[in-house]
């Protein structure tokens, strides 16, 4: 049977050829989009490596740069000030708070095998990490104990262990990094390792994480957010209390105030709209090819009638005719989609997309966008193939 079907297929390998052009275009656009849903809720699925229950950010703005802004005393004011307020438990100080799109990238090397890494840095003060709820896989968080060592203290992800050292002992190890162009060889110390830190949130690609110890007022970081930690319960009317308090301390610069989960909400739209946007384009697409499609098999069917005739004269059943109608087609849709996939599995071979494109994502991706396409060539094959098997044969053989 399918001998006789390729055969049917390749004497009008012409009239098939755009049909199937039209297939494998469709295959690859719906192939893109699950792909990109596929990795979306793959990285949704791992851990963000910290806890944003009942945090919320502040951060500060308008800070003039070269000043004294962030003196000990005006540091140890902050904190103390915020935490006398009621519901406040604990406060931090931080570089950038999760889910805010401030990025610091920087190469790192480890001056023993002279090995060089890209890896985004992050700086928190000894409060930060137990507050977001930290725990290190290895080693320690900051302690009081770093105070005058001789490098500063830092915590890295298992990712970034394993490009800088591989298998070696990542603790106790130094890393270093030029601070700007021409600046000084900043030194860091590594005294712990945790699984993950993604501060972009769920849907951030797992990258090489070091978090530098800062001390606000001795460091050279540059302390532009705070995290508080409140007590459960608290509603956001809560901000109104937080910002009457903040511009008693300092009334001359500008906070933004939002608890991590309504930070991570809109995080997370942001990051969810260009799938949407790409859905709805996609389906738009399908839609214009599903038309084409129908039109086209309707076409075929009207000038194979004399043939399909023959067939019904000669003994054919209407479910034989009905079932060859749409076995044709799926097995256009089956060469088209083939002839896909050996051009798509040289990106996952070469590594073009790197993670983004791993073979779990791509066997995946493969499975929804064949069946997307088996799903629309059935639909569009069913009423061609029902009207061809509705002829009556007389008709048919009377046909010109």
């Amino acid at each position: 049977m399918f001998r006789h079907l390729f055969l049917l297929i390749w004497k009008r390998k012409s009239r098939n050829l755009m049909l199937s052009l039209e297939i494998l275009i469709a295959f690859v656009v719906v192939f893109a989009i699950a792909g990109f849903a596929v990795r979306s809720a793959e990285l949704y699925r791992l851990p963000t490596g910290f806890s944003i229950d009942n945090v919320w950010s502040v951060r500060i703005k308008n800070i003039e740069r070269g000043d004294s802004a962030f003196a000990p005393d005006v540091a140890e004011n902050f904190k103390r000030s915020l935490a006398a307020v009621p519901g406040v438990e604990k406060v931090a100080f931080a570089s950038t708070t999760p889910y805010l799109s401030r990025t610091w990238r920087s190469n790192f090397a480890d001056p023993v095998s002279k090995r060089d890494v890209l890896a985004e840095m992050i700086e928190l003060d000894d409060d930060a990490l137990p507050l977001l709820s930290v725990t290190p896989l290895q080693g320690r968080l900051f302690e009081q104990s770093d105070n005058g060592a001789p490098t500063d203290a830092a915590i890295i992800n298992r990712r970034m262990a394993q490009a800088m050292f591989g298998t070696a002992p990542a603790l106790g190890k130094i890393v270093e990094h030029q601070l700007g162009v021409g600046g000084r060889v900043q030194k860091l110390r590594v005294v712990g390792i945790v699984d993950d830190y993604r501060n972009k949130g769920e849907f951030a690609q797992p990258v090489n994480i070091i978090i530098a110890r800062v001390t606000p007022g001795h460091s050279d970081g540059e302390m532009e957010s705070l995290l508080v930690k409140v007590s459960p319960g608290t509603t956001r009317a809560f901000e109104e209390t937080l910002s009457r308090q903040l511009k008693l301390i300092n009334n001359n610069w500008s906070y933004e105030i939002a608890p991590l989960s309504v930070r991570r909400a809109d995080a997370m739209k942001s990051q969810i709209t260009p799938l949407i946007v790409l859905s709805i384009i996609a389906a738009f697409l399908l839609l214009m090819v599903a038309f084409g499609l129908f039109g086209v098999l309707w076409q075929n069917t009207t000038l194979r009638i004399p043939e399909l005739g023959l067939r019904r004269a000669i003994g054919a059943s209407a479910g034989t005719i009905y079932r060859q109608i749409i076995a044709e087609q799926m097995l256009l849709s089956t060469g088209a989609m083939l002839i896909g996939l050996l051009l798509l599995a040289q990106l996952p071979i070469t590594g073009v997309l790197g993670e983004n494109l791993n073979w779990q994502v791509f066997a995946a991706s493969a499975a929804l966008s064949m069946a997307v396409i088996y799903l629309l060539s059935l639909l569009c094959s069913v009423y061609p193939g029902w009207r061809a098997s509705r002829l009556s044969p007389t008709e048919a053989l009377h046909y010109e």
